[in-house]
Formats: C-alpha cells, sequence, structure tokens
C-alpha cells in the first residue's frame, strides 16, 4: 500500500476505535439489535442522500443488489450480532483480543480463494506478531478469560472469519465497477432489510421509552461517523490494496481506542501500551513487504 492507503486505513482505525465509545453509551438504553438495526439503517439514508445529491450512477444488474444482501450479511449482520452477543458474556478485552484475528482468517481465506493475494511465510509472520502486539497492548491478563464461555468465544471468532469471508467476496465490486459510496450504500441497505423484521420481533423497538439525547447523539455518530463514511473507506481501500491489508485495520483499532481513551477519558498510556503498538508496526510491515524491498533493489 503506499502513503494514501495507509493513510485511509488509519483514518478508518478512527472511526471504528471510536464506536466502542458510542456503543458503550447506546448499549445503556437500548438493546443490541436495535443498536445494529438503527446504526445500519440511519446510515443507509445518509448513503442514499449523498448518491441521490451527487448523481452516482446505480447498478442496473439484478446480481449486483443481490450481492449487497450477501455483503451485508457477512459484513454487518452476522459479525455484528455474534460480537454484541459476545460481549454479554465476556469481557472486552478478550473480545477485542478474539476479533484480532481477523487478519489471521484474512490471509488464509485470500490465499485459498483469490489467485492475486497468496498466502505467504511473511504475511503469516506478520499477522502473528501484529496479534501478538495487541495482546500485548490490551494486556496479557485478558487472556485469563479463556475456558470461560466458551460459546461466547467461538461467537467472536465466528464474527472474524464473516468479517475475512467479507472482505474476500467484497473484491467483486471492483470488476462490477460500482462506485464505493453506492456500494457502501447497497451493503447497509441489505443489511438492515435482514434485520428490519428480526428487531420487530425480538426488540419490539416501537414499545422502547425514548432514548436520551446522549443516546440518541451516540447512535447518530455511530451511523454516521462509524458506518456511512467507515465504509466509504472501507470500499475503497478494498478496491485499491485487497483484501487482506483492508483487514490489517483490525490491528490498528485497538491502537485507536486506547489513544482515544487516552485524548479524550483521560486515561493513562502505560509503556506496555508503546510496545503493543511497536510489535504492531513491525507486524503490518512486514506484511506490506516495504521493508524488505531495499535490500531487494540494492542487490
Amino acid at each position: 500500500m503506499g502513503p494514501a492507503e495507509w493513510g485511509m486505513l488509519l483514518f478508518l482505525s478512527l472511526l471504528w476505535g471510536g464506536s466502542f465509545l458510542f456503543v458503550g453509551v447506546a448499549v445503556s438504553e437500548l438493546p443490541t439489535l436495535t443498536i445494529v438495526f438503527a446504526r445500519v439503517g440511519l446510515a443507509a439514508v445518509a448513503l442514499w442522500v449523498v448518491i441521490l445529491v451527487t448523481g452516482r450512477p446505480l447498478p442496473r444488474d439484478h446480481l449486483a443488489w443481490l450481492a449487497f444482501l450477501a455483503m451485508g450479511l457477512l459484513n454487518n449482520v452476522l459479525p455484528f450480532g455474534l460480537i454484541v452477543w459476545g460481549q454479554h458474556s465476556i469481557a472486552s478485552g478478550l473480545a477485542s483480543i478474539l476479533n484480532a484475528s481477523t487478519p489471521l482468517f484474512a490471509v488464509l481465506v485470500a490465499g485459498i480463494v483469490l489467485h492475486d493475494e497468496p498466502m505467504t511465510g511473511r504475511k503469516l509472520v506478520g499477522v502473528v506478531v501484529g496479534f501478538v502486539g495487541v495482546v500485548v497492548m490490551i494486556g496479557v491478563d485478558a487472556l485469563s478469560g479463556l475456558g470461560a464461555g466458551i460459546l461466547a468465544q467461538v461467537a467472536i471468532l465466528g464474527a472474524a472469519l464473516s468479517y475475512a469471508f467479507a472482505g474476500v467476496f467484497g473484491r467483486r465490486f471492483k470488476s462490477m465497477g460500482i462506485d464505493p459510496v453506492v456500494t457502501a450504500a447497497g451493503q447497509v441497505t441489505g443489511s438492515t432489510l435482514i434485520l428490519l423484521p428480526i428487531t420487530l420481533i425480538v426488540d419490539a423497538p416501537f414499545s422502547l421509552p425514548m432514548p436520551s439525547i446522549g443516546v440518541a447523539a451516540s447512535i447518530t455518530a455511530l451511523a454516521l461517523l462509524s458506518t456511512s463514511l467507515a465504509y466509504i473507506l472501507y470500499f475503497q481501500i478494498l478496491q485499491r490494496a485487497g483484501a487482506t491489508n483492508l483487514l490489517l485495520v483490525t490491528f490498528l483499532v485497538p491502537v485507536s481506542a486506547i489513544l482515544l481513551g487516552a485524548l479524550f477519558l483521560g486515561e493513562r498510556l502505560e509503556w506496555i501500551h508503546f510496545v503493543g503498538m511497536v510489535l504492531i508496526g513491525l507486524g503490518l510491515a512486514a506484511i506490506d513487504g516495504r521493508l524488505f524491498k531495499p535490500s531487494r533493489s540494492n542487490r
């Protein structure tokens, strides 16, 4: 990836790192499915407004719309639901570590399915080093929860696997020539259509009391920033850098979350956080391969 792609990846990690704060506020008053439905539903409205204002062309092939539905299932409905369900039973630190297995699944799935993103030893080493960095930064003591709440842990790993398949599946939108904003809108629209009947049956959201201003603001930020804008970046990076590089953002999200906590919540940065960040940086550099290019060019 070039500087532009790395910049977009870092910005995406900030948007998704901030989602933990927004969700943390929302869960105090709203049930799981209602939060997820509001997130993707509001994001869909915002993105379609952007499309109408800018006059972006829409796909005419019905297969593209079916692909949007499948992408919404793989990239939103399944992982969002599994993660939130899992976090009811296990600590958020352990959930973050398990979710950081996404790049490993991405390397494996892309290596099997995509001919232009082969699985290499360098990528595997980079993923392992980055994963160790996440564990170190979040805290090795978070692993003490392993073995308890097995189903919840499997759910988080299932979400990571679903993200990996979504990254690989989403590559098709580039060959279809679909604009990233339209792809993002199609995906969250598909998610909204899938979640609508489920949310109405399970949560009965219209019978819930009106949320407070703080919760409404958090849901709005979650939809506009951590979903609408985030998925525009997501599909741009996917088109330009591929599935494996895109899902490296999972390593950067904990970094962004910790830095945002230090900036806005007064949380203290410890030396172990910087050690973890260095390991993550080394892992990303190994996967990218940039460190190895000068040595080759000098031969």
